[in-house]
C-alpha cells in the first residue's frame, strides 16, 4: 500500500468517524425529551458516571495541587513569593486542571466502558435487534449517557477543583510553612477578582463549561465508536482503544480553543 493510499483511507476514515459522530449528537439531542421515561436508565448511568469514578477523582484531584504547590513554591519561595501559590493553583484548577484531569478519568473509565459495552452490543447483534423493533440507539442508548455524562462531569470538576486546592493547602503548610489563613484567603481573593457574569468568577464559570463540554464529547465519542464496532471481539478492543484516543486528543484540542475564546 502506497503512502498517499494510506494517507487517503485514513483521512476517509476520519471524516466518516466525525460526521457519523455529529450526526449521533444532534440524533441524542432530539430524543433528550424521551429520557424522563427512562429516568431510572438515567440515574443509572449517573451513578456509574458520577460515583464510581469518584475514588479517583479525588486521589487526583489531590495530588495534582500537591504537585503545582510543590514544584510552584519551590521556584516562588526564591524570590519571596511562596504565598503566591495559592492565588496559583486557585486559578489554575478551577480554570483547566479540574475539568482537564476530570475529563481525563472519566475518558479511561467510563467513555471506554461505553464504547466497550456498546460494542459488544453491535458485534453480537443487539443493536440491529432494537433497530428491527423500531427502537432507535440513539434515542435508547445514547441520549441517557450523554445527559447522564453531562451533569456527573461538572460535578465531579468542582469536586476535583475543591481536592486540589486542599491538596495544595497542605504542602503549602507542611513544605512551605504558609498560614492556611492567608493560603484560603488568597484562593477566595483569586477566584472573585474577575466576576463578569452575575457577580460568578469567571476561572469558575469557565471551568464547568468546559467539564459539560467534556462531558458530552466523551459520551459521543465513546458511543460513536461502539456503535461502530465491527468483527468481533477483535473489533470491540480496537474500538474502545479509538474512543480513547480520540476522546484524549479532542480534550486536549478542545481546552486549548475553549481557552482562547474565553481569555483572548
Amino acid at each position: 500500500m502506497s503512502f498517499f493510499d494510506a494517507t487517503g483511507r485514513f483521512l476517509i476514515g476520519l471524516t466518516e468517524g466525525a460526521g457519523y459522530t455529529l450526526i449521533l449528537l444532534f440524533a441524542s439531542l432530539f430524543y433528550m425529551k424521551n429520557t424522563w421515561r427512562r429516568r431510572r436508565f438515567v440515574l443509572t448511568q449517573m451513578y456509574i458516571c458520577g460515583v464510581k469514578p469518584l475514588p479517583v477523582i479525588l486521589v487526583v484531584g489531590v495530588f495534582t495541587g500537591m504537585i503545582l504547590a510543590l514544584q510552584m513554591g519551590v521556584e516562588l519561595q526564591n524570590f519571596g513569593l511562596k504565598s503566591s501559590i495559592s492565588r496559583i493553583i486557585g486559578t489554575a484548577m478551577c480554570r483547566e486542571m479540574g475539568p482537564f484531569m476530570t475529563a481525563l478519568i472519566l475518558t479511561a473509565s467510563v467513555g471506554s466502558g461505553m464504547a466497550a459495552e456498546i460494542g459488544t452490543m453491535k458485534v453480537s447483534e443487539e443493536i440491529d435487534a432494537l433497530e428491527v423493533m423500531s427502537i432507535s440507539p440513539s434515542d435508547f442508548l445514547v441520549a441517557p449517557r450523554v445527559l447522564a455524562l453531562a451533569v456527573m462531569c461538572p460535578l465531579l470538576t468542582l469536586i476535583c477543583n475543591l481536592m486540589g486546592v486542599l491538596g495544595g493547602a497542605l504542602v503549602g503548610k507542611a513544605q512551605l510553612d504558609i498560614s492556611l489563613t492567608i493560603y484560603f484567603n488568597n484562593v477566595r481573593e483569586a477566584l472573585s477578582g474577575t466576576p463578569e457574569f452575575l457577580d460568578f468568577p469567571k476561572d469558575l464559570y469557565t471551568g464547568l463549561f468546559k467539564a459539560w463540554i467534556f462531558g458530552i464529547l466523551v459520551a459521543l465519542v465513546g458511543c460513536s465508536s461502539g456503535l461502530r464496532a465491527r468483527g468481533g471481539a477483535l473489533g470491540v478492543g480496537q474500538a474502545t482503544r479509538t474512543a480513547v484516543i480520540n476522546s484524549f486528543l479532542l480534550i486536549i484540542i478542545l481546552g486549548y480553543y475553549m481557552t482562547w475564546i474565553f481569555y483572548r
